[in-house]
């Protein structure tokens, strides 16, 4: 255990208020998550069926220490481990990469409520109230890891908990994938034949923020998974290729609104209330039985070899998707120039065929 890759990092200073942010909490559970030398020794801990107490060393830490006795070494897994069968607290540094003391008695202000019973848990979550510190309580009868910081507690799930959970995300995000890609080859074929078809667009931007708010809603839980969840991860990364890219572009194609507002609509709205056609027209500032004579163009003609300058150029020059479509070759000349416009053709001709 002693040579698993060193990847603990500062853990974030404290606030003037003692409410743990979003963000700090991701940090602390990078912290902690499988793959780092301090989850390593937790488990080893786990294992050995022995408790801890573990206290990571602030401004404010050394006023409630007492007793115990100097250490000062290299954080291993392993002398994380032989340190636990003793009674009293662990401190490690800032940067958690060394043990500064053990056998340490912890006197946080007893009045600080807490709804703990053990004494070790009462310890560990006054501890990080009163100075705003991370504290770890390791369980001898439960088994169990529990993490502490100001008013946060949180207890840490076993690996293969998380993965399950991560998994079953990744079987619900594949089935997601699959019908974003038909209804976005069903919106390009309508775009294409000039049959412009509102609740189709709506079909698409649905799946994708539905996408986009799935993975939101497990970030904590591909964080918790550390190291162990490489390749989950990478598939994911790849469900989630060009989702938020191709959506915008129906979005920006399909507002009446500016593209900062629907997307700020589109942002605050539920899960739940995507499922429902009629919240994303009227994000979009539309109506699901809205007919629509043209759009932009902006998904299909960035699908060419076009700078956004110029894609924005031939729109303002040709009004619509069908008038660019449409338009002959010295159109394209005349706007773009010949050895761009070229090229242009062909790719029209590539999209048109696919």
């Amino acid at each position: 255990m002693e040579n698993k890759k060193e990847t603990q990092t500062t853990i974030i200073e404290i606030k003037n208020n003692n409410d743990a942010t979003k963000e700090e909490f991701f940090s602390i559970l990078r912290l902690v998550a499988p793959g780092t030398n301090l989850r390593a020794g937790l488990n080893g801990v786990v294992e050995a069926k022995k408790g801890a107490l573990i206290v990571v060393e602030n401004d404010l830490v050394n006023q409630i220490l007492d007793g115990g006795f100097k250490v000062n070494c290299r954080f291993t897994a392993q002398r994380l481990i032989e340190l636990s069968k003793m009674d009293g607290a662990i401190i490690l540094s800032k940067d958690m990469k060394r043990i500064l003391y053990a056998n340490v008695t912890l006197a946080p202000d007893n009045k600080i409520p807490t709804k703990e019973t053990g004494t070790r848990h009462k310890a560990a979550e006054r501890s990080a109230k009163m100075t705003g510190t991370l504290t770890i309580a390791v369980s001898e009868r439960k088994n169990e890891i529990n993490i502490y910081y100001k008013n946060l507690k949180y207890h840490l799930r076993n690996t293969s908990e998380i993965l399950r959970s991560a998994t079953e995300t990744l079987q619900i995000l594949e089935k997601q994938r699959e019908q974003f890609d038909h209804n976005l080859e069903m919106l390009h074929k309508t775009e294409i034949n000039n049959d412009i078809n509102i609740r189709q667009a709506l079909k698409v931007i649905q799946k994708g923020k539905a996408m986009e708010k799935i993975l939101e809603s497990q970030e904590k839980t591909l964080i918790e998974l550390g190291s162990e969840g490489a390749s989950l991860k990478l598939r994911i990364k790849e469900l989630m290729k060009d989702i938020e890219k191709e959506t915008d572009l129906v979005i920006k194609d399909y507002t009446k609104l500016n593209m900062k507002k629907t997307k700020a609509i589109l942002s605050a709205i539920s899960y739940e209330e995507l499922l429902d056609l009629e919240s994303i027209s009227v994000a979009l500032g539309q109506k699901e039985e809205s007919h629509l004579d043209e759009i932009k163009g902006w998904r299909i003609l960035s699908k060419t070899g076009l700078s956004e300058k110029e894609i924005s150029t031939i729109i303002d020059e040709m009004k619509n998707l069908h008038g660019v479509l449409k338009a002959p070759p010295e159109d394209y000349h005349r706007i773009i120039g010949k050895d761009k416009s070229d090229k242009f053709a062909r790719d029209l001709n590539r999209i048109r065929n696919r």
